[in-house]
């Protein structure tokens, strides 16, 4: 389920918020693992248990290692770690592994499992082990309450993609929070902003690099190809980002802060900068527990490189077991290692518009490797494709079909630039703050307000009018 379906919309949503909130205040959290696990569990019941292995796994040894001698404690936070990594890897990468040892000749009797993937397990086998770390470093102390502890694992807002959210950032909100009208319009504003990024601005994208990638080769030009993959840059950008706003929306009307997750990447100088932007907490999770623990950037040249390169790997992993996300790491590995050593200190003396170019070009191609995964053509469709962006298979620089492509969508184009950057938000908190007299300022925001609910009823116009477009982070 989704959340920019009507399912979710008019009788999931409302039914969970209204269990929830006629619940007493000591039995919210119950009622929230309830509707959390039927989310999860509505399609495919199975994974049910994969998620209740992975929130026993975390429960238990978040109270042995609280309660464990120093010497022990090692030992146990190791062993959750690596039961929790395995459940992981068993599920994700096993077919992945197996497909290509078949190709070694004496190993091709060996056949893949054909396991399913289940849905969001990066993301909660993920909160589940940073909570293990977490009680083992004394950071926070362990859960003693299973339904505490499985409503934090399975919270459905956050449950499918993000933000990985540690248990330290709702520690005190899981025991004890307010429900406030204020947040909860809050909230409600911040879900209807995503789901129009989702709706209005990521599948229409994601129509236009679908139609552009799908003209065969010969009949494209090198800038149509450059305009399909932006398109898909678009694309990824308000989809990923638009779940996280829905989340965080839902997360407040629950009385949840949930952390940020994207703060306009698109706008970055540098690849530095842009990966302090985008999925900012994977990033943040790589840095703490397995760059920082490496030794970080506080260490000699060769140790520094070798840090970079297990995280990044390991981050291409996690997006998916497929080789284009192994190249995808390693890309942005070889990327920030040349800004880290030499590079950020060159690019202060360039002007600012060569530095942005400059991102959003590598940021472009690096989209373009992600995209094409073994299921669309893998490594070997990334390389047709880039050639093409360069002019190397044969094509004309421009066509007939661009300039359609163009004028059909100019305006639509532009709205992707200007809500891809902070501009629009800005100004309409520049007029606020200049507006000195209560009344006015009441009635701009009620004219807000009533924007909001205008988007809403488009949106549900839309979803009711297209097709099917799962979120595409729900695959990682």
């Amino acid at each position: 389920m989704i959340f920019s379906s009507n399912e979710f919309l008019f009788l999931y949503l409302p039914l969970s918020l209204a269990l929830y909130f006629f619940t007493p205040r000591k039995r919210k959290n119950l009622t929230l693992l309830i509707v959390s696990l039927a989310f999860y569990g509505l399609e495919r019941p199975t994974y049910l248990l994969i998620m209740a292995s992975v929130i026993v796994t975390g429960y238990i040894f978040g109270l042995l290692i609280d309660r464990a001698e120093a010497p022990r404690k090692k030992r146990l936070v190791a062993f959750g770690v690596v039961i929790n990594i395995a459940i992981l890897a068993f599920f994700k990468y096993s077919d992945f592994l197996l497909t290509n040892l078949a190709k070694i000749p004496l190993l091709s009797f060996v056949k893949p499992l054909g396991i399913g993937l289940p849905i969001g397990i990066s993301f909660y086998v993920f909160q589940s082990t940073s909570y293990i770390i977490d009680v083992y470093r004394g950071g926070v102390k362990s859960q003693k309450k299973l339904v505490d502890f499985g409503a934090y694992i399975s919270m459905f807002p956050q449950l499918i993609a993000g933000p990985i959210v540690r248990y330290s950032d709702i520690a005190t909100e899981l025991d004890k929070r307010r429900h406030t009208l204020k947040k909860s319009a809050e909230g409600a504003r911040r879900f209807v902003i995503g789901l129009a990024k989702k709706v209005l601005l990521a599948d229409v994208a994601g129509k236009m690099w679908e139609d552009i990638n799908s003209i065969p080769r010969e009949e494209t030009s090198v800038l149509l190809l450059w305009l399909g993959i932006i398109c898909y840059t678009f694309q990824i950008y308000f989809d990923f980002s638009g779940y996280t706003d829905m989340a965080i929306g839902i997360g407040k009307v629950l009385g949840f802060d949930f952390p940020e997750n994207f703060d306009y990447p698109y706008t970055s100088k540098s690849i530095t900068e842009f990966w302090r932007r985008w999925h900012i907490t994977l990033s943040s999770w790589f840095r703490e527990y397995v760059y920082i623990p490496l030794g970080g950037s506080r260490c000699g040249r060769a140790r520094l490189i070798f840090n970079l390169l297990v995280v990044w790997l390991l981050t291409g992993l996690w997006h998916g077991a497929s080789w284009n996300f192994v190249l995808w790491g390693f890309y942005y590995f070889v990327l920030l290692t040349v800004e880290k050593l030499f590079l950020l200190k060159w690019l202060k003396r360039v002007p600012t518009i060569l530095r942005h170019a400059y991102t959003l070009l590598f940021v472009i191609v690096g989209w373009l490797i992600f995209y094409f995964k073994s299921s669309v053509g893998g490594i070997g469709a990334f390389a047709t494709y880039f050639s093409g962006m360069l002019g190397g298979v044969g094509i004309p620089f421009a066509n007939r079909e661009l300039l359609y492509t163009l004028v059909d969508n100019f305006v639509f184009i532009i709205i992707l630039c200007v809500a891809s950057t902070p501009h629009l938000k800005n100004l309409l908190l520049k007029i606020e703050s200049r507006i000195a007299n209560k009344n006015t300022k009441t009635a701009f925001r009620s004219v807000l307000d009533a924007l909001i609910a205008l988007t809403f009823v488009i949106c549900i116009a839309y979803i009711s009018s297209s097709e099917y477009r799962p979120n595409i982070y729900f695959e990682f």
